[in-house]
């Protein structure tokens, strides 16, 4: 498949006078480097013992890639990696900075990384009329903090190095706001703002940043809803659809299109109109 040049320039830092590589994607050339060759490149995938995390660590593995995976239960990963030859595990818990800043250390003296998948998340249906600031909290802790553990440690590396790709896993749940979603959509819509500023100060260094949107994906987070997911998806499929966005240089990829399309085309609705269509949409 053919893929747009994307112009890479190298300018002179004002401060230090050291040459720092610089992109410009253009407007219709892929954002991002496209990752299209999987052979030998080390990726971190953070919270991979289920779900999408598990499925994009076994697409990976299986199209050449050194994988590490890292998620707080441990003996999953260990499953992973007897399954997997040459998969490496890492057991954390994304919301202890010592403990993510202890494991990206000992990682990047490894070797450095061409890929981290931020896939940590949690999930509880909530409502106002039962606020619990500690689930609340317990959903930034997870979803958004723990984000940025990871990123403490890790773009040093990859800024000194100019190559690397960063992919934080977001939700159409981040849009706007939907019913049940109190705690878990803010979060979201945090780590897309994220995911956001991080394109804008890294891509012009030669660095990859990519989010994704999920719909429905069959995994345990979802397993929990009481209602009938449209155009729900397996972690397999999605996985085969993040590959595919990388592969174009994407910046947003967003999954099943039939779903999330009409998602996206929601955040242009006036508030009047948009809080309407929900009520009836869900009844609530």
């Amino acid at each position: 498949m053919a893929s747009h040049p994307v112009a890479v320039q190298r300018q002179t830092d004002p401060v230090d006078g050291a040459a720092r590589r610089t992109r410009s994607p253009g407007l219709f050339g892929p954002m991002n480097p496209p990752l299209t060759d999987w052979r030998g490149q080390r990726v971190w995938l953070v919270g991979a013992s289920s779900g999408i995390g598990a499925a994009i660590a076994h697409a990976l593995h299986a199209q050449g890639a050194q994988v590490l995976v890292s998620a707080r239960g441990a003996a999953a990963l260990e499953a992973f990696v007897q399954a997997h030859p040459g998969a490496q595990a890492w057991p954390l818990d994304v919301t202890d900075r010592d403990a993510v800043e202890q494991a990206t250390r000992a990682i990047l003296a490894q070797g450095p990384l061409d890929l981290m998948v931020y896939c940590a998340g949690h999930y509880r249906s909530m409502r106002a009329d039962a606020f619990d600031r500690d689930e609340m909290q317990r959903h930034l802790a997870i979803n958004y903090e723990g984000a940025l553990n990871v990123l403490n440690g890790l773009l040093p590396a990859l800024l000194a190095r100019g190559r690397g790709h960063v992919c934080l896993i977001s939700s159409v749940a981040g849009f706007r706001g939907l019913p049940k979603s109190l705690a878990y959509g803010p979060t979201k819509a945090a780590l897309t703002h994220l995911a956001e500023n991080l394109y804008l100060d890294l891509a012009p260094q030669g660095l990859g940043v990519s989010v994704v949107h999920p719909g429905f994906v069959q995994t345990p987070l979802t397993a929990q809803n009481d209602f009938q997911m449209p155009a729900l998806i397996t972690p397999e499929q999605a996985a085969q659809a993040m590959l595919a966005g990388w592969s174009r240089g994407q910046f947003e990829i967003h999954f099943p299109k039939r779903f999330t399309t009409w998602m996206k085309l929601l955040r242009l609705l006036p508030y009047r109109a948009f809080f309407a269509l929900v009520r009836r949409a869900t009844g609530l």
